[in-house]
C-alpha cells in the first residue's frame, strides 16, 4: 500500500489495468448488486435539490419508488445509499437505445442542467473508500461484471490510477494525485520491471 497524507492506497491501483467498456457491460454497475450507491449526507441533500432537473429522465418505476420512499435509504450495513427499483436498479438509472444504462445525474450534468456530476462513490468506481479512525483506505472493488473493463484497460495499457485521474483529483486534490503518480511510477519501475 501507499500512504499518501494519511490515505492508504491499495497497490491494485497501480497493478491493475482498467478502462470502462460500456459497449460490452452496458453500465451493469448501475443495475447489479445488493445495495444502492453509497452517499454522504451532503450528496443526499444534493440529490434532493437536483431531483426536479432529472425527474423526466427517470423510469416510471423509479419515480414511484422516490415518491414513496425518497431518494435514499440506510442499507443493512448502516450506509446511506441511493434507492433501488426492484432491488437492483439505482433509481437514477436511465437507458439509451440498445439497452445501455446511464446515470440520469451525469446525463443532466453533461447537458448543463446540473453542476454536480454524480455521487463520488459512482465517480470513483471501481474504487471504494472506507473511512477508519485517523485514515481512509482506497481499495479496488473487483467485481466480475467489470472483467471486460480490466481486459480493455490491459489492451489499452491504462492502469486503474490513470483511469480514475479526474475523480481522484476531485476527491483528494492535484497535489495528492501527483504524489500517487510518483509512487506508482516508482513502483512500476522497481517492482514491475517496466
Amino acid at each position: 500500500m501507499f500512504d499518501i497524507d494519511g490515505t492508504l492506497v491499495s497497490l491494485d491501483l497501480v497493478e491493475r489495468f482498467f478502462c470502462c467498456d460500456l459497449d460490452t457491460c452496458l453500465g451493469a454497475c448501475c443495475i447489479e448488486g445488493d445495495s444502492g450507491a453509497p452517499l454522504t449526507e451532503q450528496e443526499y441533500q444534493l440529490l434532493k435539490e437536483i431531483l426536479p432537473e432529472v425527474w423526466n429522465d427517470l423510469l416510471p418505476q423509479a419515480q414511484q419508488q422516490i415518491q414513496e420512499h425518497g431518494v435514499a435509504f440506510v442499507d443493512v450495513e448502516g450506509e446511506l445509499v441511493t434507492q433501488l427499483v426492484g432491488g437492483a436498479n439505482c433509481v437514477f438509472t436511465t437507458y439509451e437505445r440498445g439497452g445501455m444504462c446511464l446515470c440520469a445525474i451525469e446525463k443532466a450534468y453533461r447537458e448543463g442542467r446540473v453542476k454536480w456530476r454524480k455521487p463520488m462513490s459512482c465517480y470513483l468506481y471501481p474504487v471504494r473508500i472506507k473511512k477508519y479512525p485517523g485514515y481512509e483506505a482506497v481499495n479496488f472493488d473487483r467485481w466480475k461484471i467489470c472483467k471486460c473493463a480490466e481486459v480493455l484497460g490491459r489492451r489499452e495499457k491504462i492502469r486503474l490510477y490513470q483511469f480514475l485521474r479526474e475523480p481522484l483529483i476531485e476527491r483528494y486534490g492535484q497535489q495528492w494525485y501527483d504524489q500517487l503518480v510518483a509512487n506508482c511510477e516508482l513502483y512500476i519501475k522497481e517492482y514491475l520491471n517496466e
